[in-house]
């Protein structure tokens, strides 16, 4: 089973949990034991699983990885200045997979599904297939 979710960015660096959109449409589909795989089909941004309870986690990694890899003064030739978000994004990676028992994600307590956004904002597709 495919199913398309849609993610909307509102910077142009972001990282947007959308755990409980995966959640829903499992709930919908009636899923009960399998594995989820997440996939976004955009160059400029990825997918991760990372902790959702404090917005200092997201904010950090933005900023480390900003600090690697600014968008400027590196002497990129792509000339819509988003070599950087192109870069990140094949850092953290376009997708993620994630089991499921009982029809729940089998995520750990403080974990999160997120949209890495590097060059919104945006509305971006993240494939979702259930097995």
């Amino acid at each position: 089973m495919i199913y398309i979710l849609r993610v909307r960015s509102l910077e142009r660096e972001q990282l947007v949990e959308f755990t409980d959109k995966v959640r829903e449409r499992l709930k919908e589909v009636g899923a009960t034991e399998g594995i989820c795989v997440l996939y976004v089909q955009h160059t400029t941004a990825g997918l991760t699983i990372n902790e959702n309870a404090d917005p200092d986690v997201p904010r950090d990694m933005l900023h480390a990885l900003r600090t690697l890899i600014p968008q400027h003064g590196m002497g990129f030739h792509h000339g819509e200045e988003n070599s950087d978000a192109h870069i990140k994004a094949s850092l953290v990676g376009s997708s993620v997979t994630i089991p499921f028992h009982g029809g729940e994600l089998m995520l750990g307590r403080w974990q999160g599904i997120f949209l890495c956004e590097f060059d919104g904002p945006r509305e971006r597709q993240v494939i979702m297939m259930l097995r």
